[in-house]
C-alpha cells in the first residue's frame, strides 16, 4: 500500500469494482469478500511492519530522517487516538498507506489495532464497493456521469488533507 497505494486510488477503484459487478462484469460478492481481506490483511502486515522494524529505525538516538522522541509521540498519539485513527485513515489517501505501520511503531495493541482494522475495512472495502454496485443498479444512465462520479469521489478523499495542509500553511 504504501508504494502501489500512491498511484491507484483506492476508494475510486473499489467504487469502480462495485460498478462493474452491478453492470455484470464482475461478481458482487466476490469483489466485497476480496476488498473486506485485502483492506484488513494489508493493514495487518502494515502494523507488523511498523512493531518489527519501527523500534529498530529509532535504535539510535538521532538519525537524519528519524529522531526517538518521534516514536514517543506516535505511542502517546495511538493511546489517545489510535482506534478513530485506524477507522478514518481509511478514507485518507496518503495517510491510509502509513497510519497501521505507525500504529504498530506505536505499540498500540494489537486487539484494539484489529477490531478497528477490521471495522475500517468493512466501512471503506465493503461500503465503496456496495455504494457503486447500489448506484450502478438504481441510476438509469450512471454510466454518462461515470467519469465524473469518480472525479468526485477523488476529490472529497483529498479534500480533508487538501484543507489540513492549507491551515498549517496558514498558521505558519
Amino acid at each position: 500500500g504504501a508504494f502501489f497505494g500512491f498511484f491507484f486510488p483506492g476508494d475510486s477503484l473499489l467504487f469502480t469494482a462495485g460498478f462493474l459487478a452491478s453492470q455484470g462484469f464482475l461478481n458482487i460478492s466476490l469483489v466485497v469478500v476480496l476488498a473486506f481481506l485485502g483492506a484488513v490483511l494489508g493493514d495487518s502486515v502494515g502494523y507488523a511492519f511498523g512493531k518489527k522494524i519501527g523500534p529498530r529505525l529509532f535504535a539510535k538516538e538521532d538519525s537524519l530522517f528519524f529522531h526517538k522522541d518521534h516514536l514517543v509521540k506516535a505511542r502517546v498519539f495511538f493511546e489517545k487516538h489510535g482506534p478513530k485513527t485506524i477507522v478514518l485513515a481509511r478514507f485518507l489517501p496518503v495517510v491510509r498507506s502509513f497510519a497501521p505501520i505507525v500504529a504498530g511503531m506505536g505499540q498500540m495493541h494489537y486487539r484494539t489495532f484489529l477490531f478497528y482494522n477490521i471495522l475500517g475495512g468493512a466501512l471503506w472495502g465493503v461500503g465503496f464497493s456496495l455504494l457503486g454496485y447500489f448506484l450502478g443498479n438504481v441510476v438509469p444512465g450512471i454510466e454518462r456521469y461515470f467519469v465524473l462520479v469518480i472525479l468526485a469521489i477523488v476529490m472529497l478523499s483529498i479534500l480533508p488533507t487538501a484543507i489540513h495542509l492549507w491551515k498549517a500553511h496558514r498558521k505558519r
